[in-house]
């Protein structure tokens, strides 16, 4: 056995939770913080998830040192699989807001009362020294890592007020900055603990049989192939497999299905569903860190640190916009009154308005929360969008692609039709056909034989069966010989009649493959079989051009006729039949050429080439399979395709959201730097604005939440 390279095993990766980090300006200040230590190799951030994937060199740097140097900007970190450190930081910023705000009130009561006027000052000195302690230490950090932040220019907007003699519009801003980015605190919080909720489907604890006695252990100590014992009411704690049982399994928490899955021996069952009626034993089959659910977790916060094509363009922006006021404020402050006149600390106060307007918080907020309030209320449907660049592209789709076996049909045979073409009526057709079907495991054979103990057609018994690879089979019920298959092997016999060709045009004009029924050497019947197609298959087409995607098309690997057949029944107008896999890529490729953004829908195995070549590829009931769930940019937990318009609708109400929120964004700041200029804006007014502006947006975001 090779011995391993000692090189590479001293390059490591850890991620870290990091409390305080709200925005993108602590991003800045965590990584000039973390560049100087020695052995770091590359950090990256995610700010709503609040998560840092750190890369060093495990031989130079190790994770206390991290958690140490984060410490130094006012924030804290821990790794993410240990338990999070509990702090009263949260409660003691509140009490120092709302001991601001109080401070503040006197102050202004002071200031109306001729008697206090000359003293109002200090409960405003006061207001000012309490509600800017957790502002003054983000500054220091800021200024330690070189960072022009809001909380730097915030400090220096407040004290040049204070040397301008405005003590009042000083405390004014430091209480409403501090007050409002602890409501922002809040409102982020609320957007992450929709993601955090779906972590907390599972219980912790699983009855767990070992020795005879059922004893309640933690998930994370339960083996593979642990039986697990689970009463009626509770969740299923583990993935596995049903042994013993039988019950009804609310899946909706994990695949978004409206109605209980009946669940009996040998069923899969997965963790965070919720048991009915009957008590179940399990076999345990995945540990609690590789269940469905936890894949889940992990698939949507990875989803949730990609960047959007709009969320890269806005950070953008922000690195050009900031720069560029903080030039004009600078030049407010110096140039201005030389060239317009005025008194020069009207101009500084001006310069001050500046400053706080030049922070983006707002703007840069204002797509990330939208993509996630939008994943997150996709993920409680059982709806999994990989991310806000395929998020994006889903809302751009003009152009819906289905398979058609296992996506708009169920996968499943059923009978449709039974047919006499000969001295036989229809029930003694089926019972020939069934009865020589029951001693096959042909999936046509089963559906015949189905369909009979359905309708109450007895089964004869059968001697000398002969199976007839690709065609069909034969044998004796009673003393006659039957005769079931395809047209094929009725042509090769000779067992053909006009009055059955007729009857198999009729069939292959319904969409159903027709199996024909011989008794000794005539043609006694027709039994039309067809994938059965889904109920809601028509209403899903409807609700998709209701969307505002007008191109629907069909493509199958079935026969024209079929394909003609489902296509008219549900409502669309171009279908493409006999498919081979790389017909469908071409049949993909071609159809972007003509509409635009395309989107595939399909099982994820079969159609995987279609699904990757379009721009967005939809697997279908992906519960249980790990590489649809893996690939696919959009994966439905669930066998239920309404839930393509609901992920349409989701994807263009995102982007809707994104837009308006930068342009409010953006409206805003453009209002107050003209505002600013002409001397009509004050700092209260800047800082209500600027921090009023991060807080619409993300309410705004916060909407998608209920979608």
């Amino acid at each position: 056995m090779a011995a391993a390279c000692p090189v590479c095993e001293l390059h490591a990766e850890s991620v870290f939770r990091v409390e305080g980090m709200d925005c993108h300006e602590e991003v800045a200040i965590l990584e000039r913080t973390l560049s100087r230590l020695s052995g770091l190799e590359s950090l990256d951030a995610d700010v709503l998830g609040q998560r840092v994937r750190v890369k060093y060199d495990a031989a130079r740097l190790t994770t206390s040192r991290i958690s140490e140097a984060v410490a130094q900007t006012g924030m804290r970190a821990w790794l993410e699989h240990e338990e999070p450190r509990t702090s009263a930081a949260s409660s003691l910023r509140a009490r120092l807001v709302w001991g601001s705000g109080l401070a503040l009130a006197a102050g202004l009561v002071a200031h109306l009362t001729p008697a206090f006027q000359p003293y109002a000052w200090v409960p405003l000195a006061v207001s000012i020294a309490i509600g800017g302690i957790h502002t003054g230490r983000r500054a220091w950090a800021s200024l330690r890592a070189r960072v022009l932040d809001i909380n730097v220019l915030m400090l220096v907007a407040v004290a040049g007020a204070m040397l301008l003699g405005e003590w009042a519009e000083g405390a004014s801003v430091v209480f409403l900055f501090a007050l409002a980015q602890l409501l922002e605190t809040r409102a982020m919080d609320r957007a992450r603990g929709a993601i955090r909720a779906l972590m907390d489907l599972a219980p912790s604890e699983a009855l767990v049989r070992r020795g005879g006695d059922d004893v309640r252990i933690p998930v994370d100590e339960v083996r593979i192939w642990d039986l697990i014992v689970v009463r009626p009411g509770e969740k299923i704690p583990l993935d596995g497999r049903v042994r013993t049982g039988d019950s009804h399994v609310n899946q909706a928490p994990v695949t978004g299905e409206s109605l209980p899955a009946e669940k009996g021996p040998g069923d899969e069952v997965f963790a965070g569903t919720i048991n009915g009626r009957g008590a179940l034993e399990i076999d345990v089959t995945r540990l609690s860190r590789d269940s469905t659910l936890a894949r889940i977790v992990h698939l949507v916060e990875d989803a949730q640190a990609q960047r959007a094509p709009s969320q890269t363009f806005v950070e953008r922006f922000a690195r050009i916009y900031t720069p560029i006021v903080l030039a004009l404020a600078v030049l407010v402050a110096t140039a201005a009154p030389l060239l317009f006149g005025g008194e020069w600390s009207d101009w500084v106060y001006r310069s001050l308005v500046l400053l706080v307007i030049s922070c983006p918080c707002a703007l840069v907020i204002s797509t990330p929360v939208s993509i996630v309030s939008a994943l997150a209320a996709a993920a409680r449907k059982g709806v999994l969008i990989k991310g806000g660049a395929r998020l994006e592209r889903l809302a751009a789709v003009r152009c819906v692609a289905f398979d058609k076996t296992g996506t708009l049909t169920s996968g499943r045979l059923q009978v449709t039709d039974v047919t006499s073409t000969g001295g036989l009526g229809g029930p003694d057709v089926l019972r020939l056909a069934a009865s020589l079907e029951s001693r096959s495991e042909h999936p046509i054979g089963r559906a015949i034989v189905a369909h009979a103990q359905a309708e109450g057609v007895p089964i004869s018994p059968v001697t000398g069966f002969q199976a007839l690879p690709g065609m069909g089979a034969e044998g004796f019920v009673g003393a006659e010989r039957v005769v079931v298959g395809n047209h094929r092997l009725f042509e090769e016999r000779g067992l053909c009649s006009a009055r059955a060709h007729a009857g198999l045009d009729t069939m292959a004009a319904g969409g159903s493959s027709a199996v024909m029924v011989a008794l000794g050497d005539e043609t006694v019947g027709l039994i039309g079989v067809a994938d059965a197609t889904r109920d809601a298959a028509r209403a899903v087409v409807d609700m998709i051009r209701q969307q505002g995607v007008e191109h629907v098309v069909l493509l199958t690997g079935d026969h024209e006729v079929s394909a003609r057949g489902l296509a008219s029944a549900l409502g669309i107008s171009d279908y493409r039949a006999s498919l081979l896999p790389e017909d469908k890529v071409a049949a993909v490729k071609e159809l972007r050429l003509r509409y635009g953004a395309i989107a595939m829908v399909g099982d994820g195995v079969n159609d995987a080439p279609a699904l990757a070549t379009a721009d967005v590829g939809i697997a279908m009931g992906v519960v249980g399979t790990d590489a649809a769930l893996e690939t696919a940019d959009v994966a439905l937990m669930a066998d239920e395709l309404v839930k393509i318009p609901f992920a349409i609708r989701l994807s263009r109400a995102a982007t809707r959201n994104i837009r308006v929120n930068i342009g409010f964004s953006l409206g805003m700041k453009a209002a107050f730097l003209v505002l600013a200029f002409l001397g009509l804006a004050t700092l209260w007014m800047a800082v209500l604005a600027d921090m009023g502006a991060s807080l619409i947006v993300i309410a705004n975001a916060l909407r998608l939440l209920r979608e």
